[in-house]
């Protein structure tokens, strides 16, 4: 019936109360502090039991917030860079104006007229080209073959 041996423990640390959060404070590819961004054509190249499995994780997760009023998002590939490295085209698109200062030095301003102290050294996200192969590139929809399981 009962054995008197006592119940064994698992061994190990225990599990996170918050394991995707945890994952995601690691910044992967394609996350940042707000948002996941999943490239449809690296998505679509996965082995179907993944997509089946994805497909049904979404669908969970879409059915859960639909009541929600959700935004059309648009999402930019960027890098980041440092200020004073930014051409002319660069500098307009993320709305940093150059002036020339009282002592002659170049004075960085950002959007909201605040003064970039230290341009060589102040980092800021730039538009750039996606390196990532898109949905109808040539490639048959098949994105770059995913990196084998470790191990």
């Amino acid at each position: 019936m009962f054995t008197p041996d006592p119940i064994p423990r698992p061994s190990g640390p225990p599990e996170s109360s918050t394991p995707l959060a945890d994952y995601l404070a690691r910044t992967p590819p394609g996350t940042d502090e707000d948002y996941v961004v999943l490239p449809r054509s690296l998505v679509e190249s996965m082995p179907l039991p993944w997509q089946r499995h994805m497909r049904d994780l979404l669908a969970e997760f879409h059915q859960a917030f639909a009541h929600l009023n959700w935004p059309v998002y648009r999402v930019v590939p960027t890098r980041w860079e440092l200020v004073a490295d930014l051409d002319e085209q660069q500098l307009a698109e993320i709305g940093c104006t150059v002036e020339l200062g009282d002592g002659g030095e170049l004075e960085y301003r950002l959007r909201d007229g605040s003064r970039v102290e230290d341009p060589e050294h102040h980092r800021v996200l730039v538009p750039c080209p996606d390196p990532l192969p898109r949905r109808g590139d040539g490639s048959g929809g098949r994105a770059a073959e995913p990196a084998p399981p470790p191990g």
